[in-house]
């Protein structure tokens, strides 16, 4: 059997693919690489502001419609809360550590960071429990892909960075991270160190449904159930992690201020055979405790 992968060119997006095409060809598959560049790596080498939904899928979806690939690997966080109809997520692979690390110039962990220090992220999310943890810390705008934020970490832009650990394990660099913050410290982003295996709707590719990994797609339905019902994007300061133990999943969700000066977190648990439900609970909670005007007022900040 012979497969077209659609993939993101860059470095990272090439590995992560890279690594799917490999485990399809230990499985008997031919497998080729087709790079295709979206609208969200035309603003990212333009360094303009990301914002929108699907910025990073569109262009592979359409490649996908018109059958000039048979499958796309995507990060999941990447993907929008509902994708196009006519495809569907047909394997979500196990996922990487989903922890966020800091890497600092000099080698020090994030309480020995001196005051005023700046630490460069382009995410609100970090910045604004960084912020909780370290009102004293300045958080800047940050573009860029992982080289070239480390680059710019080296020559002197910033004091420190935040990236996902995830990321840096794929490229080989997880050795330079300074500490990894746990999920006590800063909750990730939604979905992050997760794939998603995209192809068109009823056209099961046995190969690649063999990928799925089941606790791995439980855990982003939950965390992308939050988001959806917040109605938040990619820029918004939302947070949730969840993390299965036999037959429960246990998850950690927040919204918080660009400032860190509000950061509403809830903490709950549910069967894994429903996790969408356990997602829904825990996005009601926190939209019962001011969600919403904290998302809307992140955005318009933005």
């Amino acid at each position: 059997m012979k497969l077209r992968l659609g993939t993101r060119g860059s470095a990272l997006a090439k590995t992560q693919s890279g690594l799917v095409a490999d485990w399809l060809r230990a499985l008997g598959a031919e497998v080729e690489m087709i790079a295709i560049k979206t609208t969200g790596d035309r603003l990212s080498e333009l360094h303009q502001p990301i914002e929108g939904k699907g910025i990073f899928t569109k262009e592979l979806d359409e490649a996908l419609f018109d059958g000039r690939i048979d499958l796309a690997v995507h990060s999941m966080k990447d993907l929008p809360s509902e994708i196009p109809r006519g495809l569907e997520i047909a394997a979500v692979p196990e996922r990487e550590d989903a922890r966020d690390v800091l890497i600092t110039r000099e080698r020090v962990p994030l309480a020995e960071l001196r005051s005023g220090a700046a630490v460069g992220t382009g995410s609100p999310r970090r910045a604004g429990q960084l912020r909780a943890l370290r009102p004293d810390l300045r958080c800047v705008e940050a573009r860029g892909n992982v080289d070239t934020r480390i680059r710019k970490l080296s020559e002197g832009a910033w004091d420190a960075i935040v990236l996902a650990r995830a990321g840096l394990r794929r490229l080989g660099r997880d050795g330079e991270a300074t500490q990894v913050l746990e999920v006590s410290e800063m909750i990730p982003a939604v979905a992050p160190g997760a794939r998603a295996i995209t192809t068109r709707q009823g056209e099961p590719i046995a190969p690649v449904r063999s990928l799925d990994h089941p606790p791995t797609r439980a855990a982003v339905l939950c965390e992308r159930r939050i988001l959806r019902d917040l109605e938040g994007g990619c820029r918004a300061p939302v947070a949730a992690h969840a993390r299965l133990a036999g037959g429960t999943i246990a998850l950690a969700a927040a919204v918080m201020t660009l400032d860190g000066a509000t950061v509403i977190r809830v903490d709950r648990e549910g069967p894994a055979a429903d996790p969408e439900r356990l997602g829904e609970e825990a996005a009601a909670a926190l939209l019962a405790r001011g969600a919403a005007a904290v998302v809307a007022a992140a955005r318009q900040s933005a």
